[in-house]
């Protein structure tokens, strides 16, 4: 564990609230452990409502919706204050923002698409507690190496 992560954990701890994380991504859970947060996972049910075209904007208002909806519901069967985070990450390349393949071959048409090039990667987060609201967002450019057609078919 980095000296960050163990003074993150540290601090955490100091906190007798639950926070809930509003995924049941894997991922993000493991991210929390890491800094000794033991979430609770009630995954939003939220029907998602985008009015922004920017990547940044998206994530940030998909994050809070998220968060919002997982808080009214917690706070329904909560004992004292909790604190809620939602998340939401997309891709984006080429102004065109990539969702999840409907099939093998949009698969292989967004593999190809991000063979050999450099992506952005955009992460929005919305914390919610005691009313009080921090909502953030991230970009990460990513490279990925040239792939053959070989490759792209053996995925």
């Amino acid at each position: 564990m980095t000296e960050y992560n163990q003074y993150a954990s540290s601090i955490w701890k100091v906190f007798s609230f639950p926070v809930v994380l509003a995924s049941a991504s894997p991922r993000r859970r493991d991210i929390l452990k890491q800094i000794g947060i033991e979430a609770v996972i009630m995954p939003s049910q939220v029907e998602e409502h985008i009015t922004s075209d920017e990547p940044e904007q998206i994530v940030k208002e998909l994050s809070r919706q998220k968060a919002e909806d997982v808080c009214r519901r917690y706070q329904r069967e909560a004992q004292g204050s909790f604190a809620v985070i939602g998340a939401d990450t997309i891709v984006a390349v080429d102004g065109e923002i990539l969702g999840k393949p409907g099939d093998e071959e949009d698969a292989k048409r967004m593999i190809r698409l991000l063979s050999g090039r450099v992506h952005q990667v955009y992460t929005g987060v919305t914390i919610l507690y005691r009313g009080r609201e921090i909502t953030f967002a991230e970009k990460t450019d990513v490279s990925v190496a040239h792939l053959t057609e070989g490759e792209i078919e053996e995925y």
